[in-house]
C-alpha cells in the first residue's frame, strides 16, 4: 500500500503547503528546520536538500521520543530522591506521557512530508 501524503490527512501539518503547490517545499523545509536544533541551519547541505533535512529531523525527533520514554519511564523511582513533592511527579509525568504522544504525531508528519519531498511533490497528493 502506498503511503498517503494528502494535506487533508491528520498527519500532514497545517504549516506546510500542499504538495504540487507554489513554493511548498519552502514551507517544508521553513517546518522541518524548526523541528532540529538550531545549530543545524549553518549546515549548508542540510538547508539545501529539504529530503536530507527531513531525514535528520525524523532521526531528531526518533531521539527526543526516547529522551521522553527514559524520563516517563524513570520519574516515579528517581524524583522523590530529588525532593520533588507527589504532586508535581504526578504532573511530570502527564507531561512526559503527552510529549511522547506529540513527538509520535510529528513523526508521522516528518515521513508524510519527508515521501512528499522524495516524490517531488508533482501532481495532485493522493
Amino acid at each position: 500500500m502506498a503511503l498517503t501524503y494528502s494535506p487533508i490527512s491528520t498527519d500532514w501539518p497545517c504549516q506546510v503547503k500542499n504538495p504540487g503547490s507554489y513554493d511548498w517545499e519552502r514551507s517544508a523545509a521553513k517546518w522541518l528546520r524548526d523541528l532540529v536544533p538550531a545549530r543545524y541551519a549553518s549546515y549548508p547541505a542540510l538547508m539545501r536538500h529539504p529530503v536530507l533535512l527531513a531525514r535528520h529531523a525524523q532521526i531528531q525527533v526518533q531521539h527526543e521520543m526516547r529522551v521522553a520514554r527514559t524520563a516517563l519511564q524513570t520519574a516515579r523511582a528517581e524524583l522523590p530522591a530529588l525532593g520533588i513533592p507527589e504532586s508535581v511527579i504526578e504532573h511530570t509525568i502527564k507531561m512526559y506521557a503527552a510529549e511522547v504522544r506529540q513527538l509520535h504525531h510529528i513523526a508521522r508528519s516528518i515521513r508524510v512530508v519527508s515521501q512528499a519531498l522524495a516524490d517531488g511533490g508533482a501532481g495532485r497528493p493522493h
